[in-house]
Order: structure tokens, then C-alpha cells, then sequence
């Protein structure tokens, strides 16, 4: 059985930080990764990272603030958020994706992500 879980949410002042995990089971990934979504807005490609994380990449509004890493021996992804804003206010989905091959490049589109965790609210208050 796959399960994607998410913690780490929550509530913090503009310019603070927050550490979202997500813990994965029943199988590993090519590319774990991270999205959110705003009440009333498209879901958005935060980050993600491949298996041996060597390969990282990030949405153009979070790159030089947030930080995407994992650990393989605990299935699990961790996105550290630093100097957080109001806009990035949203409740914050693990996703996970399985490919044959080489995995060259993180794709951005959720359709391509087939496991999905249940999401963390995050919210940045003035």
C-alpha cells in the first residue's frame, strides 16, 4: 500500500520558517516533490527532487528561499521554507512519481504525478 504523509504546517509570521515532511511508504520513487495550492488558484510545482538527489529544481517564485532534500533510508522528503512571504500561503500536497530509466529531468506538471499525500495548510501572516 503507498502512503504519502504530510506534517511540519502551520501558522508563521512573514519572514519566518517552516520544515514540511512528507514520509512515503509501500514502494520508492523516481521524484519526489513538492506542490500547493491557494484557495481559488491553480495547483503550482513547488520542488522536487530525484531518488538519489542529485537532481533538484524549483518553482521560479520559491527558488533562493525554500530547500528541498531527503533521506533515502526513511523514504522520506523534507522542504525547508525560509523567509517566508504571505503569498505563500496555501496547503502544501507530497507528491510522487515512478518512471523506467533514468530520471534526467524533474517534470513540473501534476498530472504526471501518480501518488499524492493528503496536504499541510501553511499559512504566512503579515
Amino acid at each position: 500500500q503507498v502512503q504519502l504523509v504530510e506534517s511540519g504546517g502551520g501558522l508563521v509570521q512573514a519572514g519566518g520558517s517552516l520544515r514540511l515532511s512528507c514520509a512515503a511508504s509501500g514502494r520508492t520513487f523516481s521524484t519526489l516533490g513538492w506542490f500547493r495550492q491557494a484557495p481559488g488558484k491553480d495547483r503550482e510545482f513547488v520542488s522536487g527532487i530525484t531518488y538519489s538527489g542529485l537532481i533538484t529544481r524549483y518553482g521560479d517564485s520559491v527558488k533562493g528561499r525554500f530547500t528541498i532534500s531527503r533521506d533515502i533510508a526513511k523514504n522520506t522528503v523534507y522542504l525547508q521554507m525560509n523567509s517566508l512571504k504571505p503569498e505563500d500561503t496555501a496547503v502544501y500536497f507530497c507528491a510522487a512519481r515512478r518512471v523506467v530509466g533514468a530520471v534526467v529531468s524533474i517534470t513540473t506538471y501534476e498530472y504526471e504525478y501518480a501518488y499524492w499525500g493528503q496536504g499541510t495548510q501553511v499559512t504566512v501572516s503579515s
